[in-house]
């Protein structure tokens, strides 16, 4: 069918079109609201001495009432919902200059009296939030101990007997929304400027995101799944019939956590996500970095994983900067061999599930007509809810986004390129297709009827089995035994940079002995802080504190561990040394056959702990992104693997000497 754009599309084609050609494209202003731009929003503002005061006497009322109700007879997940007030209040105690404006802060008397009343009816054991349609729930999070809230909107009809299908919202940009905003605006919405949704018997799950989550990733992607995972405690989920939803910056979160996760998801819909322009913005960037850039900013390059996802991409005809996310996932697709056909304004790619839609004379928005479109495509996917596919197209930059539905890319050839598989069963189950791109490690499920393996133009004979592990040498395959396979190698959550440790659980040690050289020790010690003001004031926590005498093994089979310090005031770093890829003495760094004088320069690596090689060990670093990137759209990576790093004297980040990736064995590159 002949497809004729109208002006606006073909300017932003030509937009698209130069994007592609990274030819430098100006980011757009901020933006806002449902259907046009906004002007920029105002700084946020600080509390008061006497507002502060008052939080303070609120919150302590709070915590007062949370440690009566922990210690009595109350449900743990009921104590929870009462404790996320109390864990709001200290937020905005410590970080008080993140109020929106004046309301926000009347907001926050009101919840946290909320808060107090929720304490005394659990007191009185006639709690009474779990009820009504929008209500306000808690979870505390493995990663680190901080108890965030989630939101659930319940259907009209609700039958709490009866399996429910699951909508799961991530909302666009909002640098102020603290908890008790975050609370107050979930149980005082009043409509969000856009068409309602369709009422399809869905249970609506909105999650906090810890504010911005640096654009949904690190914790704000952790807290997506740990809020689906307490809602599903608490209400009885249908585990085929979960959908991710998000439009803005919760459109760039969820094209980023649904092609990442597609056997997550029964389908997603994606409205207005952010486009990453870094690559094009920091020529500086070297080929390292610009390599770790494919695990969290290339989202179009990942668009095959709609093979296996159904997803609909739509954005305001008005709303360029927005526009584009969904233009280069649609292109990326034709370019697979998944061509669109249709209207200009409602487009279907051929081969995959994939819809593309515009809201037509729209900004920053949804029009009525598209979100009827939209409601039919999620009532057709949550009509038919997920089933195990027979024929899986994935691909991956890295092991740790490794896995769709029966297959998991377990080991690449070489990270941050193209691996994929393109694999087909038949028969029941008793034969497989597999060719494959990048690859070492194929690890194969429901293979219980499996007799008969063709890989790469290889046959296999099988024995059937739960599962099934293949690994290539050179350009053979042989099934392998199942589990790790032998020796150090990158495999999923195994696999770095630096930044992957941040998210899982891990632990902070700090340094308590007399260290080797007080400057290093000093730098580190300021990095540390830097790093857990930074992480709770946007991501609203604070990470797992030890000293170094008190970590236990238990801590090492729970948490990768951060250790900071050098060999003299760290015990931990002392007892690692020589175990890991540098040398370390009072007079030198060693790395990769270079030497570093140790009285100014010292190593931050990433590596699997050889106290528990399932876990790492990090050294002396957080996250490396800048300070931006914690609220920002993206964070880049600026260190990769490893590196050394020079004491930069009263500064909080040390100045960068070398740094690198390892290589797929842990091996620093010749």
């Amino acid at each position: 069918m002949k497809r004729l754009l109208p002006p606006a599309a073909l300017l932003l084609l030509l937009l698209f079109q130069a994007a592609l050609a990274q030819t430098p494209i100006p980011t757009p202003a901020p933006r806002g609201g449902a259907q046009a731009r906004k002007a920029p929003t105002p700084p946020p503002i600080s509390a008061k001495p006497n507002e502060l005061a008052k939080i303070r006497e609120k919150t302590g009322q709070i915590e007062a009432l949370v440690r009566d109700l922990k210690g009595g007879r109350a449900q743990p997940e009921l104590v929870i919902d009462v404790e996320v007030y109390a864990h709001a209040g200290r937020m905005l105690l410590e970080y008080p200059d993140m109020f929106g404006n004046q309301a926000a802060i009347e907001h926050a008397f009101t919840t946290l009296d909320q808060g107090i009343e929720r304490g005394r009816q659990l007191q009185s054991g006639t709690p009474q939030w779990n009820q009504g349609k929008r209500q306000i729930h808690a979870y505390r999070s493995e990663i680190d101990g901080a108890v965030l809230p989630y939101g659930v909107t319940l259907p009209e009809n609700y039958d709490p007997t009866k399996p429910t299908r699951l909508y799961v919202w991530l909302h666009g940009r909002s640098n102020t929304m603290v908890e008790t905003e975050f609370i107050y605006g979930h149980l005082n919405r009043k409509g969000a400027g856009t068409p309602p949704i369709a009422d399809q018997g869905q249970i609506q799950l909105d999650c906090f995101g810890r504010i911005n989550g640096a654009g949904w990733h690190w914790a704000g992607e952790r807290d997506v799944f740990e809020a689906i995972a307490a809602v599903k405690k608490r209400f009885k989920i249908d585990d085929q019939r979960i959908m991710l939803r998000g439009f803005s910056q919760g459109g760039e979160g969820a094209w980023h956590i649904s092609l990442h996760h597609p056997d997550r998801f029964a389908a997603a819909e994606i409205g207005a996500g952010t486009v990453s322009r870094t690559a094009e913005q920091r020529p500086d960037l070297t080929p390292y970095q610009l390599a770790t850039l494919r695990i969290w900013e290339n989202i179009s390059e990942w668009a095959l994983n709609i093979h296996n996802l159904p997803l609909a991409g739509h954005d305001g005809e008005n709303d360029p900067g927005q526009l584009e996310s969904s233009l280069r996932a649609r292109a990326q697709l034709e370019k697979e061999g998944f061509p669109s056909l249709g209207e200009p304004d409602f487009l279907r790619s051929q081969g995959a599930p994939g819809l593309w839609m515009v809201s037509k004379d729209t900004g920053h928005g949804t029009s009525p007509l598209v979100r009827e479109r939209l409601d039919a495509f999620l009532k057709e996917w949550g009509d038919r809810g997920q089933s195990s596919p027979d024929h899986i197209r994935f691909l991956t930059y890295t092991t740790r986004y490794n896995r769709s539905y029966w297959v998991s890319l377990d080991g690449l050839a070489r990270h941050y390129e193209r691996a994929e598989v393109d694999a087909q069963r038949a028969g029941g189950g008793r034969s497989y297709a597999i060719t494959t791109k990048n690859l070492t490690r194929l690890v194969l499920r429901e293979t219980g009827n499996a007799r008969d393996i063709l890989i790469d133009g290889q046959a296999l004979k099988v024995k059937g089995a739960a599962e099934i592990t293949l690994e290539r040498s050179d350009a053979t395959w042989k099934v392998a035994a199942n589990g790790a396979a032998s020796g150090l190698h990158k495999t999923h959550a195994l696999q770095g940079p630096i930044d992957d440790a941040f998210l899982d659980p891990f632990l902070l040690v700090r340094p308590t002995g007399t260290p080797w050289n007080d400057a290093v020790n000093q730098q580190a010690l300021r990095t540390m802080a830097r790093f857990d003001r930074m992480w709770g004031r946007f991501f609203r926590g604070h990470p797992f504190v030890k000293d170094d005498r008190d970590v236990t093994e238990a801590d090492f089979a729970k948490y990768h561990v951060v250790l900071f310090g050098d060999p003299g005031s760290n015990q931990w770093i002392a007892k690692l040394n020589g175990r890991l890829p540098f040398s370390w003495t009072k007079q030198s760094v060693g790395l990769g056959g270079k030497t570093f004088s140790a009285n100014e320069n010292f190593p931050a690596l990433i590596y699997p702990n050889p106290l528990n090689p399932t876990k790492y060990v990090v050294l002396n670093t957080g996250l490396t992104i800048d300070d931006r990137g914690y609220n920002g759209d993206y964070g880049t990576p600026m260190w990769g693997d490893y590196a050394v790093v020079k004491v930069n004297a009263g500064a909080e980040v040390p100045d960068l000497v070398t740094a690198g990736l390892f290589d797929e064995n842990w091996r620093l590159p010749k």
